[in-house]
């Protein structure tokens, strides 16, 4: 491991192990980088969206040239360490099978691509690498996976000859301010008297204790930061701290493979230094970006629909930006779909709607080539795309990759009304903003579908009108249910059978998916066909049970099946485990049928089914329903339908829609779908 690291020119590095059949990479070595700060990726599964999951389960070397390249690629690892480093990441593998992976880091002015020469170094170390883990295997069995991974210790600097030595400290004390040194862990290793006067603290409070927790003045966000991104850059930092009551402390941060060298002298508030004063303050502060992005993240994660994921994006993104406008877009049969907007003017988006795909539209060019880009004015962004027209009154632009699954799904537009830099550490953010953004709208898509779908094939199956039969009045209903897809197995039909006799069914197919709505259209079809043959309504559940256990699709149903003999007023009802319909006198009495339950369809294929007469004269009314219009949470089942049969006896049987729609609206929250056929012969 350290061979490699030192060979490829990078500074540190993570190598993890995979056990045989585990679905996750585990951490054993870290190399460069204190243990804390690798902790986050101690356990990595093989499904997770970071490098070195993709490099495993791809069996290819990853590789990111810096924090932009890193927040379009891995936006959620891009947000915990948003400092500019090169990452590779790559799987190492034995003659016989992938053995774990190895990721590689390296300063943020690396070059944007691995030479050849480092990349050599990294699939010939991969290789070795892999040699060994698949050894250690033959040999012991797969390793116990430590609490904690080793930690490579650094290079040993080279002691110098004593009169060096002493030269050196001369050195140091000449110069102003003071000096102090921090080993990897950030613990303090030497300290000059000079430092600590100006820190305030004795020097031997000092020694071997980190900054932030030996001096509680230091424990401000900032300060660790600097820490962090000087390390993992490695480039220098420099920051100001308040030292109470009112001194005010200028640090500079000189990181090597061994520490960091910190240069300690009076300063003024905002003195940030050279390096500091390179890049513009501007933005949203990385504590405010990571609050926010906490927020959003725990938001989307229960976001279903595509509104939903535009909705909580504005309501957090824009506020927390400073941005007073957005747009999400994607691509779709050929043209561009605007999907959500906050902000504009309806009739301005309207025009772009439905646009062929043009890679002189911005957003258009964004989600194809998968680069965010940032106009701080018009001029910047007519420069880039000539054709745009300054329409929206706003006065700077970012226009950000929606990235799911590694490709760009969309693009979400950022405006701002007043004039607005993007400094890199906001550009990184951004980017990776918009990709947890990407993710959840890729979800909120597929959900989208999957619901129209099943709504498309649950319309198909159940009946658009009811046959009119003479001498009968119908109401029928159906509630989806409020979770889920919104799709499940209720159903219910109505069968003409001849001039004097009909049917009349409804059941209840487990489950709220596709699978269901499927099924419930295969036992609909089962019962209707055999109810058309003339077969008596016990017959029917059985054929019907029979074919549901000859296709065996793992669900079960319950079902009631009706045969009306509208000249005699008599009526023949038989269950397959559906709760027993409900009949309402001509003179308001309410009688449950205490008609045998039968076993639910799907279970046993020789199961024999009983069969109940009884009248069902003019002015009557027969109530068929599923489960789902009388259960709720701790209510006792016998209660419910007494509660629903209530209803019925105070409703008006001359206007069965309306009872119909009391029924609905007494009706217990829908966690299950609903399904309500009522039934009354007229004289």
């Amino acid at each position: 491991m350290a061979a490699v690291v030192r060979d490829s020119g990078a500074y540190g590095g993570l190598l993890y192990v995979l056990h045989p059949g585990d679905d996750a990479l585990w951490q054993v070595l870290v190399a460069g980088v204190p243990r804390e700060m690798a902790a986050p990726w101690r356990r990595v599964g093989l499904a997770d969206p970071t490098p070195v999951a993709d490099a495993v389960r791809e069996r290819r070397l990853v590789w990111s040239s810096g924090r932009e390249d890193m927040a379009r690629q891995y936006p959620r690892a891009a947000l915990v360490l948003p400092y500019d480093f090169a990452l590779a990441a790559a799987p190492l593998v034995s003659e016989t099978a992938v053995r774990g992976g190895l990721v590689l880091l390296w300063p943020g002015d690396h070059g944007a691509r691995l030479t050849a020469a480092e990349r050599e170094v990294v699939e010939e170390g991969c290789r070795r690498l892999g040699g060994i883990v698949q050894d250690v295997l033959d040999r012991d069995g797969p390793p116990v996976t430590a609490d904690r991974p080793r930690v490579l210790r650094p290079p040993t600097p080279r002691t110098p000859a004593p009169f060096e030595a002493a030269a050196r400290s001369a050195f140091v004390d000449r110069l102003p301010g003071g000096s102090c040194a921090l080993d990897l862990e950030g613990r303090v290793t030497f300290v000059t008297p000079g430092a600590a006067a100006l820190l305030g603290a004795d020097r031997v409070d000092l020694v071997g204790a980190l900054p932030w927790e030996a001096l509680p003045w230091m424990d401000v966000p900032h300060v660790e930061d600097r820490y962090r991104a000087a390390l993992v850059s490695r480039r220098p930092q420099a920051f100001t701290v308040l030292r109470p009551p009112d001194t005010w402390l200028a640090f500079e941060l000189y990181p090597d493979a061994t520490g960091l060298s910190v240069r300690i002298a009076p300063g003024a508030p905002g003195e940030e230094g050279p390096e500091a004063r390179s890049v513009p303050a501007a933005g949203p502060s990385r504590a405010t970006v990571l609050y926010h992005l906490m927020h959003l993240a725990s938001t989307l994660t229960e976001a279903v629909a595509v509104q939903d994921v535009v909705e909580q994006t504005a309501d957090q993104l824009l506020p927390a930006l400073g941005a007073q406008a957005m747009v999400v877009m994607v691509p779709e049969d050929g043209r561009l779909k605007i999907v959500g907007q906050h902000g504009f003017r309806a009739e301005l988006l309207e025009q772009y709607d439905g646009v062929p795909l043009d890679p002189a539209i911005p957003g258009v060019d964004v989600m194809a080539t998968g680069v965010p880009g940032f106009w701080t004015t018009f001029d910047e962004l007519r420069e880039a795309y000539p054709a745009t027209v300054h329409e929206d009154g706003m006065a700077a632009w970012a226009v950000l990759p929606l990235i799911a699954s590694g490709r760009p799904i969309g693009s979400l537009l950022l405006a701002y009304a007043r004039p607005h830099v993007f400094p890199p550490a906001e550009r990184a953010a951004l980017t990776s903003l918009a990709g947890l953004v990407g993710q959840a709208l890729e979800r909120a898509r597929l959900y989208d579908a999957k619901h129209h779908l099943a709504h498309r094939l649950q319309s198909a199956l159940l009946p658009h009108t009811l046959p009119r039969v003479p001498r009968l009045n119908v109401a029928a209903r159906y509630l989806p249910a409020a979770s889920g897809l919104g799709v499940g197995g209720d159903f219910y039909d109505l069968i003409r059978l001849d001039e004097h006799t009909a049917a009349a069914t409804i059941g209840d197919v487990q489950g709220h998916n596709v699978d269901a709505a499927a099924l419930m259209g295969q036992v609909r079809t089962a019962v209707h066909a055999h109810a058309t043959a003339g077969v008596p309504p016990d017959d029917v559940l059985a054929r019907t049970n029979r074919l549901l256990t000859d296709l065996d699709p793992g669900l079960f149903t319950s079902c009631a099946y009706v045969h009306l003999d509208l000249a005699t007023h008599r009526a023949c009802v038989a269950l397959a485990g559906h709760p027993p319909p409900l009949i309402r006198h001509a003179d308001g009495r309410m009688e449950p049928l205490r008609a045998s339950p039968g076993l639910l369809l799907g279970i046993e294929p020789d199961t024999r089914y009983s069969s109940l007469e009884f009248p069902l004269p003019p002015g009557s009314v027969l109530a068929l329903y599923t489960d789902g219009l009388v259960e709720a949470p701790g209510v006792d089942l016998d209660d419910a339908i007494a509660a629903l049969a209530g209803l019925l006896e105070a409703g008006d049987p001359a206007d069965l829609d309306e009872m119909a729609d009391t029924l609905i609206r007494h009706a217990p929250a829908p966690d299950d779908d609903i399904a309500l056929l009522l039934i009354s012969p007229r004289a």
